[in-house]
């Protein structure tokens, strides 16, 4: 498995061991009993979603299947789904740790195909600030009023969900 010695790695990584190369980087779990693998440079879309979350806001990014591997832990993960979701009747499926309730990915109905992972779980705060930047917002019209969006050029706002992704 390759190693960096690169300081940019978070804080956690000293129990993680994730790693970056050019051609992958890791996702792990606050425990690191579960790590996923990704190719931070093949079919990644970044994006900031209001009311999409448990949250005020999250940082996401999707991936296609065929670029995520489970490296450890897969038997870890405990999933719970709903189609209580912003867009009522599409089912989403959250994908849990079970040792400490990190959500690794999601997958939705609308996204076949696709995995949607949270950019905190990224190893690597260098593959963050650099392949992971959000491309666009979605759900603006449903932000909190404190809360006037990310300071990104160029980024694109939907206040819903965009046509395609």
């Amino acid at each position: 498995m390759p190693t960096s010695l690169n300081h940019t790695f978070l804080w956690r990584d000293w129990l993680t061991t994730g790693y970056s190369t050019p051609e992958e980087a890791t996702a792990t779990c606050y425990c690191g009993a579960v790590q996923l693998a990704f190719a931070p440079d093949l079919s990644v879309i970044a994006r900031i979603a209001e009311n999409y979350t448990s949250s005020v806001l999250a940082n996401n990014f999707c991936i296609k299947d065929e670029y995520l591997k489970h490296n450890r832990g897969e038997d870890n993960l405990s999933v719970f789904g709903t189609d209580k979701t912003v867009l009522r009747g599409t089912q989403m499926d959250n994908y849990f740790c079970k040792t400490c309730g990190s959500l690794m990915y999601r997958v939705g109905v609308r996204f076949p195909g696709w995995k949607i992972l949270r950019v905190g779980t990224v190893d690597d705060f260098n593959v963050q600030e650099t392949k992971l930047k959000p491309t666009f917002e979605q759900f603006v019209k449903d932000r909190v009023g404190w809360f006037t969006g990310p300071q990104i050029e160029g980024i694109q706002r939907f206040d819903g969900p965009p046509d395609e992704v």
